[in-house]
């Protein structure tokens, strides 16, 4: 009998075993696997599997991004945390207050979600309220400091992937195109994954430019989130502080994945050459 045949037979018979069957496949959090590879591990026709998978894609147990398949928010917001949010938070709180304390200025803590960068957690004492960032909120990944700290760990395929239709939309690229954030990206790399702004934080409450620094947190699969830091200071202000940034986002990395050594920031395709001249 062919091996086929015997393996279709051995297949849990009810959708909710095949889904199940499925979700035991990622065994951390930062697991991502294709279709492919959840097709041969499964034994599930690519049919039957991609069906399952767009029906926990769209419940959120899983997530699709374009590095494969990965736990969704409800997946890791059961047991009644906030999931990998939550890690995240744990792992970085300790360099976040040191920073915040040897600093004086505002910290924030973001992580990547699709094309967002979302605000996990800010300190900075009494000039912190006067900024409108806050717990929870979203803003388009490319427009800000940490943001593109993340997005540069990322390799130039999934940043276009990610970001592509976004960016062809003036009023959401507002003075962003791909070659201008691919050219970008380029300068945060060659800069050990430093992302600089001398004025991302324009606040209405605090009515001036606020010069930022940020570095990326990462995981074995790519960023897990960035620390940020602004305040009212000179932007060569900001670069002197900004070796501080990242011992505390690379400090945060060990914690949160040990093997994660001294890699590089994703390097340069073909195609993102081509998409941003020189």
């Amino acid at each position: 009998m062919p091996l086929a045949t015997s393996a279709s037979r051995s297949l849990p018979p009810s959708m909710v075993e095949r889904m199940t069957l499925i979700l035991d496949m990622f065994e951390q959090r930062s697991t991502r696997l294709s279709l492919v590879e959840i097709c041969t591990r499964s034994g599930l026709p690519r049919s039957t599997a991609h069906r399952i998978l767009e029906q926990l894609v769209k419940l959120h147990w899983l997530e699709h991004t374009p590095s494969g398949y990965c736990l969704g928010r409800r997946a890791l917001g059961l047991g009644g945390h906030d999931g990998r949010h939550g890690e995240i938070r744990a792992a970085a709180a300790e360099h976040l207050h040191e920073l915040q304390l040897r600093t004086g200025m505002v910290v924030h803590l973001a992580a990547l979600e699709g094309a967002d960068e979302v605000f996990l957690d800010k300190l900075g004492g009494p000039f912190a309220r006067t900024l409108e960032s806050h717990v929870g909120r979203r803003s388009y990944a490319h427009l800000t400091t940490g943001g593109r700290a993340m997005l540069a760990w990322l390799p130039p395929e999934e940043v276009e992937a990610l970001l592509g239709k976004q960016l062809s939309n003036p009023a959401r690229g507002r003075g962003w195109d791909l070659p201008s954030l691919h050219r970008e990206l380029n300068r945060i790399r060659r800069n050990r994954g430093l992302s600089f702004d001398r004025g991302e934080y324009a606040n209405a409450m605090v009515g001036r430019m606020l010069p930022s620094v940020a570095a990326a947190i990462r995981g074995p699969q790519g960023p897990l989130a960035a620390i940020c830091l602004c305040g009212e200071t000179s932007f060569a202000g900001i670069e002197r502080l900004a070796p501080l940034v990242a011992e505390a986002a690379a400090r945060t990395s060990r914690a949160l994945t040990p093997e994660v050594r001294g890699r590089r920031p994703a390097g340069r395709s073909d195609r993102a050459a081509a998409a941003s001249p020189a």
